[in-house]
């Protein structure tokens, strides 16, 4: 069978109709407006899986500020997964920043045949699909429109051949724009994780986080929060570099689950940059494994 390269950039002309921000795009799915064109079920919204695709579970991985490690928690949750006898997938939608393939050492272009596009695959089976495995030039910035985005992801689901996947974690941008609005009206989120860090400003962040996944009638999984301490290499001791954490707080309030408190480990900078997070070691991600386990 013969196959080719998807090309992200002959798709792109088929965007051009979007029109410029700000104007009905006639695409309900990437706007939030409540006007006369809106249908009263949520699922109105929802693109089709492909046909030759299976996907149980689909979980998204949210955080309302970037830089507390939102792919790393979506990385290490799929290895965790994976080790659990579950095929993983992600779904990088961190379309103008994505770091997915780079954690898991995946290199090239991914392919597509009469069918779809073929999913690319890591060393220990995980599927994954990100902008960053649809150009020739990985270091290309991808300079586009919401809008334009919102499609991108929109087809990362309904043109990617995704096959017998048990849990699919969909890596988000920060915030509560575009994307995860997309993401939640056209995907069957079956629940989400919010990653959070321990500054007091986060409180707030979360909240915003909490009320729009409360919005969209999405189920919150839990809380996970990154760089929450350090450990000191002579005595053990934990040492809080930024301070107290505020996440047992934060979790009582909304009445959530703190799944995990992930420490500054200089490993996880190390295997992330090297391309192998699915050696890290460690059993950080075993109550976030759990409460997936039971959705």
């Amino acid at each position: 069978m013969d196959t080719n390269h998807y090309d992200g950039a002959d798709h792109a002309a088929s965007y051009e109709d979007q029109g410029p921000e700000g104007e009905c795009t006639h695409d309900c799915s990437t706007c939030s407006a409540n006007c006369s064109s809106r249908g009263a079920n949520p699922e109105d919204f929802r693109v089709a899986l492909h046909e030759l695709s299976h996907v149980k579970k689909v979980i998204g991985v949210v955080s309302g500020k970037g830089g507390v490690g939102k792919s790393l928690v979506s990385a290490m949750t799929a290895v965790s997964m994976q080790r659990r006898g579950f095929h993983s997938a992600i779904l990088d939608a961190d379309v103008t920043g994505p770091s997915i393939p780079n954690m898991f050492g995946v290199k090239g272009v991914a392919v597509a045949d009469e069918f779809g596009i073929i999913p690319m695959r890591t060393k220990t089976g995980i599927d994954i699909i990100s902008a960053n495995v649809l150009l020739e030039d990985a270091g290309a910035p991808i300079v586009w429109r919401g809008a334009m985005i919102s499609n991108l992801v929109q087809q990362f689901w309904s043109q990617v051949i995704w096959k017998d996947v048990d849990y699919m974690f969909v890596d988000m941008p920060p915030g509560t724009g575009d994307v995860p609005l997309t993401v939640f009206q056209s995907l069957p989120v079956d629940g989400i994780l919010i990653v959070t860090s321990p500054q007091e400003l986060v409180s707030m962040i979360v909240g915003k986080a909490v009320r729009m996944a409360e919005l969209m009638q999405i189920p919150i999984v839990g809380l996970v929060e990154n760089m929450s301490y350090m450990e000191c290499p002579d005595c053990g001791k934990k040492l809080y570099p930024f301070g107290d954490s505020h996440i047992d707080t934060i979790a009582k309030e909304h009445g959530l689950q703190v799944l995990a408190k992930l420490p500054i480990n200089p490993e996880f900078a190390k295997i992330c940059d090297s391309g192998l997070v699915e050696l890290f070691e460690g059993d950080y991600f075993e109550p976030v494994a759990d409460a997936i386990e039971k959705l």
